[in-house]
């Protein structure tokens, strides 16, 4: 890691118009579109997983609003929006999109209502919400399931976190029924005794 670490993030090694598609450089979306671009190089020299976070420490600078949700939500898409995009252009435009499993998503999602009389923000939802795929042999162009009217709850194709750990690892190469890992005294699977692979979202 000291002899090659510091090369794989020197992004003076970028052109340009690079660090501009990426936003690097410009409010707000300097410190993402920096994220973004590292991700691509340690991608492009092997590395097998590469975690992004967006938001901060402080919970007013996390997605998590429940206050203020325009104004919060609005910050952070603008800072991930562009960074986001131009990872997935370079990635095609390198060859390494085929290869690479991008997923984009959190632990939950925003209640479609306030959280009270002239509250401003919105609680947690963990009975529908979206995630996206992108690469690594997932189908491009396409949404699976949907929400009731008020985008309260999923009532169209259902994919529980079972399922969608289940099609990462299928994805990856690994078969979620046969990968285990002995705990407690037995084997147990990622997905518990649960999960289906989605195979209407697979290339």
């Amino acid at each position: 890691m000291q002899s090659e670490a510091p090369e794989a993030v020197d992004l003076s090694r970028e052109s340009k118009k690079t660090l501009e598609m990426y936003g690097v450089g410009k409010k707000p979306t300097d410190e993402f579109g920096r994220n973004c671009l590292v991700a691509r190089r340690l991608v492009e020299r092997g590395v097998r997983f590469v975690q992004l976070y967006s938001g901060g420490g402080h919970l007013e600078d996390t997605w998590d609003a429940h206050q203020s949700i325009e104004k919060n939500h609005g910050l952070h898409a603008a800072e991930v929006d562009q960074p986001i995009a131009a990872l997935l252009a370079d990635l095609e435009r390198r060859g390494l999109l085929d290869s690479t499993l991008i997923v984009w998503g959190g632990e939950f999602g925003r209640m479609p209502f306030s959280e009270g009389k002239e509250a401003e923000g919105r609680n947690h939802n963990p009975y529908g919400f979206s995630m996206w795929l992108a690469g690594g042999g997932v189908k491009g162009g396409i949404a699976y399931g949907a929400t009731d009217e008020f985008g309260f709850e999923a009532v169209e194709n259902k994919v529980h976190l079972h399922d969608l750990h289940a099609t990462i690892l299928h994805l990856l190469g690994l078969d979620h029924e046969r990968l285990t890992y002995f705990h407690q005294g037995r084997d147990e699977r990622l997905t518990d005794v649960y999960g289906r692979v989605v195979k209407d979202v697979l290339a």
